[in-house]
């Protein structure tokens, strides 16, 4: 894509929350002007003061530039303020930054762009400190020439990562991103759960987690590369071998309040992999 846009000279920023305040404050500091509109009235008025023009509606503050962000907790919200604001987006961009699913992210591009208005759903990767850095991460997904019209104006926010055409991209990789923290920490969790269980010390315990968690870290650009290409080496082990760890990895955890984290699931995957004539491969074939 081309490298020569430049950002907009007007934002209007729906949702001032932790992460649309930060949004609004690095639009202002990069020079944009910046309209800015909360449900509760209150929490404009710091950004006013730096500058922000406060809107006393959602559809006055779509209305007042051609870049709209919603910066909103659900998609609940946000097909609510996409009701409101219906008739003063027609011929603006919606950008979307909230979490949900792949159906809700599609459903809100289907209302925006009914309106009249193009539109890009994305995904926070930050907290709302690092916004305005190269540190802060966004997911955006929807039209290429969308994103690459206002991709200078969504730098200014932090790295502009673009997804692809299907508006559901960002949505998803950034569940999936939230996922991966979740099974790592729950895991860890399970374990601890197990060691305490024992009498073993936890934060002994704490280091030996940490060399195994880094396997997994550390084996992440292979593991893509096998999914990528269907080949799967046998790695550390086989599906033979790790069928039986599996087995008793689910009765360890039979009765943890944490429960067995699907690895009953995973252990019938495995077998069936086994049985169609996969023993041989490693367990990242279970994704086939």
């Amino acid at each position: 894509m081309s490298s020569i846009t430049k950002p907009a000279t007007a934002v209007s920023v729906l949702g001032v929350g932790a992460i649309g305040s930060a949004i609004a404050q690095a639009l202002l500091a990069a020079g944009i002007t910046v309209t800015v509109w909360n449900r509760s009235p209150g929490r404009v008025d710091e950004l006013t003061a730096r500058g922000a023009e406060p809107a006393t509606s959602s559809a006055e503050a779509a209305s007042a530039s051609p870049l709209v962000i919603v910066c909103l907790t659900d998609y609940t919200a946000v097909d609510g303020i996409l009701d409101d604001v219906s008739d003063a987006i027609a011929g603006r961009t919606i950008v979307t930054l909230s979490t949900g699913s792949p159906r809700d992210a599609r459903h809100a591009a289907q209302k925006a762009e009914s309106a009249g208005a193009a539109y890009l759903d994305g995904g926070v990767q930050t907290e709302p400190a690092a916004v305005g850095t190269a540190a802060a991460v966004f997911l955006y997904s929807g039209s290429p020439a969308v994103f690459e019209e206002h991709r200078t104006t969504l730098e200014t926010l932090g790295t502009a990562t673009y997804l692809g055409a299907d508006p559901a991209a960002a949505a998803v990789q950034d569940l999936a991103l939230f996922g991966l923290w979740y099974d790592a920490q729950v895991g860890y969790l399970r374990a601890l759960e197990a060691i305490r269980s024992v009498g073993i010390d936890v934060e002994a315990f704490a280091a030996a987690a940490a060399t195994q968690l880094g396997h997994v870290v550390h084996a992440t650009a292979d593991t893509a590369r096998e999914v990528t290409t269907s080949s799967f080496p046998r790695g550390p082990a086989d599906l033979t071998e790790h069928a039986h760890v599996l087995e008793q990895l689910t009765e360890l955890r039979h009765d943890q309040r944490l429960g067995d984290g699907g690895l009953d699931d995973i252990h019938g995957l495995v077998q069936q992999r086994i049985a169609l004539g996969h023993g041989p491969e490693g367990l990242n074939s279970i994704v086939e």
